[in-house]
């Protein structure tokens, strides 16, 4: 690969203060060496080395590539009717799963590939570099591991998400499907898998159904995290602490005792306010999460019936409106903060030896994500030092 260096940056985000102005380790009239697929150089622009080609950002911001820890990708059909009936007052419960599954489980490889590419396109153009990518919409033996197989042609991040729902056929079996799911589907999936999640939730799966898929995952060599906390209170971010869980995903209804836990933990409250936005519930209390010491991620959810986008600048302008985070701290949500959520230390920011992950946007700050909502702010991408738009 030839070495590139990207130059004439008006504002760079690092995410490291040690390079730059706190809090995201900004630095004026900056420059980049790209090497290897990786960073090799980080600093002002009248002193960047020489190198093979060279990209002016024409004093344009730039800023690591987001890294979204929580998407549904893989899946057949649309649920833009329900999307309709939710705007028309009824509530959001989670039953459309099942419609999605069912949809699912009939298309091909094939057209589950192509969708599941088209919407990781969408991402990318949008400044995505990293993705995660459940399954949870297959359910049974052979579909979760399939699901699974073609979500690692797009990520290395894929998660195993057999608990989702409980299928129409073990409605009146749930502890024959929560041991199917521990059993010969986790068998199935793993070998395809980084992560084990399970959603935990009243209607979905209670604390003891959760711990028991969790451990299960771990103990076939699958790291947790978790659905918790979206539709009410419960168990699911405790159980989150507990597991040393990587992330605890929604936590839109919080205790006190809950933000505590998270503060005194590692595991990173991951949020998602696509899912708010789509079915006109509260949003999480971002405000409250960081003033009590909690690292926060942003992600999309992108998922054809609670969060049918793949926007991550769309989800930073939410998280300022609506969330109470200012614009710095939203942008190191969506990336290094998406980083901590997937446990990654080598995407989400720009320091030497990271990614070469860049994104050069048509504005002139970071600011301009949220300033500017519902724009195509993203001029550019390079993904592992190549620029692909």
């Amino acid at each position: 690969m030839l070495s590139l260096l990207v130059t004439n940056i008006g504002e760079l985000v690092t995410n490291d203060p040690a390079l730059g102005e706190p809090p995201l380790g900004v630095i004026r009239d900056a420059a980049v060496v790209l090497d290897a697929g990786r960073v090799a150089w980080v600093g002002p622009s009248a002193s960047a080395p020489a190198t093979d080609d060279a990209l002016d950002a024409g004093g344009a911001a730039a800023l690591p590539g987001f890294v979204d820890s929580h998407s549904h990708l893989v899946f057949a059909g649309d649920r833009a009717a329900e999307f309709a009936a939710r705007m028309a007052g009824e509530p959001y419960t989670g039953g459309g799963i099942r419609t999605t599954v069912a949809a699912t489980r009939s298309a091909s490889d094939s057209d589950l590939r192509a969708n599941a590419g088209r919407l990781h396109r969408e991402a990318m153009r949008q400044g995505t570099t990293t993705i995660e990518i459940k399954s949870g919409y297959g359910l049974s033996t052979a579909d979760e591991a399939r699901l699974l197989r073609i979500g690692s042609e797009f990520t290395d991040e894929t998660t195993y998400l057999g608990a989702h729902t409980v299928p129409a056929e073990f409605a009146d079996r749930r502890d024959d499907y929560v041991r199917l799911v521990c059993g010969d589907m986790l068998a199935a999936a793993a070998p395809f898998a980084r992560w084990v999640d399970v959603f935990c939730e009243r209607g979905a799966f209670d604390e003891d159904e959760s711990r028991a898929v969790l451990q299960a995952g771990v103990k076939a060599g699958l790291a947790p995290r978790i659905h918790a906390n979206q539709l009410g209170p419960g168990p699911g971010v405790r159980l989150a602490v507990e597991l040393d869980a990587a992330s605890a995903d929604h936590c839109t209804h919080l205790s006190p005792d809950d933000v505590a836990a998270l503060a005194e933990s590692s595991t990173v409250a991951t949020l998602l306010p696509g899912a708010e936005f789509s079915t006109r519930s509260p949003y999480p209390d971002a405000r409250r999460l960081l003033d009590s010491g909690v690292t926060v991620a942003l992600a999309t959810d992108c998922n054809p019936g609670s969060s049918y986008t793949s926007s991550m600048p769309f989800c930073i302008a939410l998280a300022v409106r609506e969330m109470r985070m200012t614009p710095a701290e939203a942008v190191w949500a969506a990336t290094a903060g998406g980083a901590r959520a997937l446990r990654r230390d080598v995407v989400g920011h720009l320091g030497s030896g990271a990614r070469g992950n860049l994104v050069i946007l048509d504005a002139p700050s970071h600011l301009h994500l949220a300033y500017r909502p519902g724009v195509p702010i993203v001029r550019h991408v390079l993904h592992n030092g190549v620029l692909l738009s």
